[in-house]
């Protein structure tokens, strides 16, 4: 099997990918990663969904091809620069709000609300102040991860810092995780109690 056969990129995702690469932006989401986000999404009909990093927006567009009518997503990015890019290709799509601010400042002020799936795809809720994040899961929300398999670009030291956070998701007895060795190393967490 061909992971990448057949594999249906949506129009908005190339034309991001396209412009990053102009860009010369290379953490962008890649589509295997992208591919699963839209298919979890679309087992959420009517879903609420996160996305701490929205970087050029790649992973953005597979969300949003993935959601129904009824489904909203927020979308967080501190680089007014990267957040502009995403705004361009996927900005006339009514169910996103691109929120510009840290992702650690976002999730301070989201205390109560609730997100069927988030994606952390930034240090905030993600190395940074996790229990932000998990703290915005209901019952059956799911979390999820990338770059957790060993990446060109990782700067010295970071493999402890994955090891932590790998860690602490598996010890959270509220969790139900799943590590995929697949993409640039894929972690999901469903929230069961």
């Amino acid at each position: 099997m061909n992971d990448l056969s057949g594999l249906r990129v949506p129009r908005a995702a190339e034309a991001i990918y396209n412009e990053s690469r102009a860009r010369n932006f290379a953490m962008v989401s890649e589509p295997l990663t992208g591919a699963l986000l839209r298919t979890l999404v679309a087992a959420k009909p009517g879903g609420r969904f996160l996305e701490l990093g929205t970087g050029t927006g790649a992973a953005t567009a597979w969300i949003l091809d993935g959601m129904d009518a009824t489904s909203s997503l927020v979308t967080v990015e501190t680089d007014s620069e990267l957040l502009s890019v995403a705004k361009t290709h996927l900005g006339a799509d009514a169910r996103v709000a691109f929120i510009h601010s840290d992702a650690v400042d976002f999730l301070q002020r989201a205390d109560g609300q609730q997100f069927d799936l988030i994606f952390a795809d930034t240090w905030g809720g993600k190395y940074d102040r996790l229990d932000l994040a998990l703290r915005l899961q209901p019952h059956g929300g799911v979390y999820v991860i990338d770059d957790m398999s060993p990446q060109p670009n990782w700067p010295p030291g970071h493999d402890t810092k994955v090891a932590g956070l790998l860690a602490r998701l598996e010890a959270d007895p509220d969790l139900r995780i799943a590590k995929l060795s697949w993409a640039s190393g894929i972690v999901i967490a469903v929230k069961v109690f």
